[in-house]
């Protein structure tokens, strides 16, 4: 049995991705990782940072990105699937650049992956998600933040990256070209695996973490749209209230202790008991949102209502 890790990248030294520690953390039980690497802009260090992990089984594919072929948040899945298909393994591990996986759950992917090597119906695994937000001693598990998502999935041709490169599907005679298409795709069927991917994506400088969402916005809304939409908007993202959110009480994962060491903004986070967000409210801070996060936490054992699940539970 083989395994690949794969992912894509552009620019991720300089937003703050933890890039080397998200290949890192998988590298060990992989036989190959995949990386599509496209255009950063000369300040990145993206290359530079893969390259000193010093280890053969990494190979870099180089790609030009193009927003106006995949509009819409599709070149993120275009990439991943450039990635993907430079695979070689039975199994495919795939892990966005700001996810990373504790060395804990490691035996027991590898198990998972040997146990329904040969059963056909299962097309991937199913991972719990802690999304870290402001620092890295506080996660979002509010409404609307997504508690699983497909990280494993089979080397199958028909499978494909989907959407935004968040999750997978199964998409007979793809086009290429619309990673948005409903019609004629089909969910996975996946095994829920006792293993959890570390979010990483909203722990950030706030100025980096504004930089960030000003350049996903662009990928998915095109570059004028961003532009105007950020004219008014502040340098530096706020966090809001921290107080809002659970503490974690658990470790991170080993490769994440130089990254975490580097933490210096808590004088910027908000534990005020009474500190009102200099924004417009994120989905999850909405009254309407909260509320059913209470709901949700205190009658429903922490399952989401109305919750997203682009799968099938074998």
């Amino acid at each position: 049995m083989r395994i690949s890790g794969f992912t894509m990248a552009k620019n991720t030294s300089k937003l703050y991705y933890p890039i080397k520690e998200a290949i890192e953390s998988i590298l060990p039980i992989c036989d190959e990782f995949v990386v599509a690497l496209g255009d950063c802009d000369p300040d990145d260090q993206t290359e530079a940072l893969i390259k000193s992990i010093g280890s053969d089984k990494i190979r870099i594919i180089h790609t030009v990105w193009d927003l106006e072929k995949y509009p819409r948040g599709m070149e993120n899945a275009h990439q991943t699937d450039i990635a993907r298909e430079a695979c070689s393994g039975d199994w495919l591990f795939y892990l966005q650049a700001d996810e990373v996986v504790h060395e804990k759950y490691l035996d027991t992917i590898v198990q998972a992956c040997q146990t329904h090597l040969e059963d056909e119906e299962v097309e991937g695994f199913l991972f719990r998600y802690k999304h870290f937000f402001g620092n890295y001693a506080h996660y979002n598990d509010h409404h609307g933040w997504y508690p699983y998502e497909i990280r494993v999935v089979r080397n199958h041709p028909d499978i494909h990256s989907y959407i935004s490169a968040q999750s997978f599907r199964r998409i007979p005679d793809f086009d290429g070209l619309n990673y948005r298409q409903k019609e004629n795709t089909f969910k996975l069927t996946v095994k829920k695996i006792d293993a959890e991917i570390y979010h990483y994506g909203w722990v950030r400088p706030p100025k980096l973490m504004q930089a960030k969402s000003k350049s996903l916005d662009g990928i998915h809304k095109g570059r004028a749209a961003m532009e105007e939409a950020y004219k008014e908007k502040a340098p530096v993202f706020d966090y809001g209230n921290m107080n809002w959110y659970k503490r974690f009480k658990g470790t991170h994962p080993r490769v994440m202790a130089p990254f975490i060491a580097q933490y210096d903004w808590e004088d910027e986070l908000h534990f005020e008991k009474d500190y009102q967000i200099n924004r417009p409210p994120m989905k999850h801070e909405k009254i309407k949102y909260r509320v059913l996060t209470w709901i949700e936490q205190h009658l429903f054992g922490g399952r989401q209502l109305f919750g997203y699940s682009n799968w099938r539970i074998k």
